[in-house]
């Protein structure tokens, strides 16, 4: 675990995840990348050793399957969330919540994901969420192009 908290750190990565030989780094804001590879290739996580920033309630219901995770931050919800599914948590600080990037109020995805503790219940509410995000960042960068 010290050699993938030494490449998050020093490669300033949002997340890095280990299965096997396989070392795959990632470094998107928020859960896009967690979301992406849960989407695509879920067999990567079962067992998975797992380094990330910051994790909150969203980001902990896609982590079905891996077996070790360190995080910087992690809130209370994703702390319980990841020790209920087997999930051996170490980490650096545990917070009530995770706040949102303009230090205004809690994570929108984790307040969207009080609605359960069951992450195959979650995963809709962190699906439709990603796709909002994702249609916003499109229009966005359409208005900036014109």
């Amino acid at each position: 675990m010290d050699e993938l908290i030494r490449l998050l750190n020093e490669g300033n990565y949002s997340c890095v995840v280990r299965q096997g030989e396989e070392t795959r780094t990632f470094s998107r804001r928020g859960v896009a990348d967690l979301y992406d590879l849960y989407a695509t290739d879920r067999a990567l996580l079962k067992g998975a050793w797992l380094a990330d920033k910051v994790i909150g309630k969203g980001a902990a219901a896609l982590m079905g399957g891996v077996s070790r995770v360190w995080t910087r931050v992690v809130s209370t919800p994703a702390l319980a969330l990841l020790q209920k599914g087997g999930v051996e948590v170490a980490y650096a600080e545990e917070v009530p919540c995770i706040i949102n990037r303009t230090r205004t109020g809690r994570c929108p995805l984790e307040t969207l994901c009080d609605v359960s503790d069951n992450p195959v219940e979650l995963y809709p509410v962190i699906e439709d969420f990603v796709r909002r995000m994702r249609e916003a960042g499109e229009k966005e960068k359409t208005i900036s192009e014109k």
